[in-house]
């Protein structure tokens, strides 16, 4: 009986002890897919979207002055994003759009293979997700919106996977072009139109899936690594050279080696 109390006990040890190492495994992997999904963001792409949305508030005001340092500031933010590891290249039509956000009906489709840089993210709420996780999920994406990740980070470890996440792509070359016509306006004092050019490029913006992204961001990924592996290969080809054929000294025709182009050898030929 003893043996047999002893086996139970430990018997209760393990399962509890099973249950509190997967509730730590839990835990931790929500922390992870924060991470990841955060991650996926462009720091500076983020920072040039607000600094979108102060100038095209500054503009709707009528002011011209102040609206100028904040679209400088996107528009040298968008440049330093370009070479983000973020980005990634590929035509609108593959990028399958969130049906949760869809695009503006002044959305004009981009044409061809393009760059794109994720400028923002957002939960999606929906009426099944508890009080306490719509609040999380609410909070997450001020978070945002103001550019503080480690604060909607900890806001999406409660969310867990009940909320999804979507993020924003903005085109990068069509945002540079739109963002300088938008200057030039903004400097002519010319308020209605250079807000006019913002909400062109606010139009732009499409939204994808997280998961889709971190499909994309991988393919891209292996993509250069292969290209990589094949310039590497090449190059070894290309620079080692071919073994000699063998030539048998009786017959072989004595010849002088060509001078090298600009020696001393050929310039005194020359002469």
């Amino acid at each position: 009986m003893r043996f047999k109390a002893s086996m139970a006990a430990l018997a209760a040890l393990m399962v509890s002890t099973t249950a509190a190492h997967a509730g730590v495994i839990h835990t931790d992997w929500e922390k992870f897919k924060a991470g990841r999904a955060l991650h996926h963001l462009s720091v500076d792409g983020q920072k040039a979207m607000q600094d979108v949305l102060v100038a095209r508030d500054l503009l709707a005001q009528g002011k011209t002055d102040a609206a100028i340092p904040a679209i400088y500031d996107a528009q040298k933010r968008f440049v330093a994003a370009q070479k983000d590891n973020r980005r990634f290249y590929a035509a609108e039509d593959q990028l399958q759009l969130s049906p949760k956000h869809p695009v503006s009906a002044t959305h004009k489709p981009a044409t061809g293979a393009i760059t794109w840089i994720p400028v923002g993210g957002e939960f999606i709420l929906t009426e099944t997700l508890a009080p306490d996780k719509k609040a999380a999920a609410q909070q997450a994406n001020k978070a945002l919106k103001a550019g503080q990740n480690t604060q909607a980070q900890q806001d999406l470890q409660v969310v867990g996977e009940d909320a999804d996440f979507i993020i924003a792509l903005a085109p990068l070359e069509q945002t540079k072009s739109t963002l300088y016509r938008a200057r030039v306006l903004t400097e002519g004092r010319q308020a209605a139109q250079a807000k006019e050019a913002l909400d062109q490029l606010l139009d732009s913006i499409v939204f994808v899936s997280d998961d889709f992204v971190d499909q994309s961001t991988n393919a891209s990924a292996a993509g250069k690594g292969k290209a990589v592996a094949q310039g590497a290969a090449t190059a070894t080809t290309a620079t080692t050279p071919a073994p000699a054929a063998p030539v048998s000294s009786a017959t072989a025709p004595v010849t002088a080696a060509p001078a090298a182009a600009g020696s001393d050898s050929a310039k005194a030929g020359a002469q």
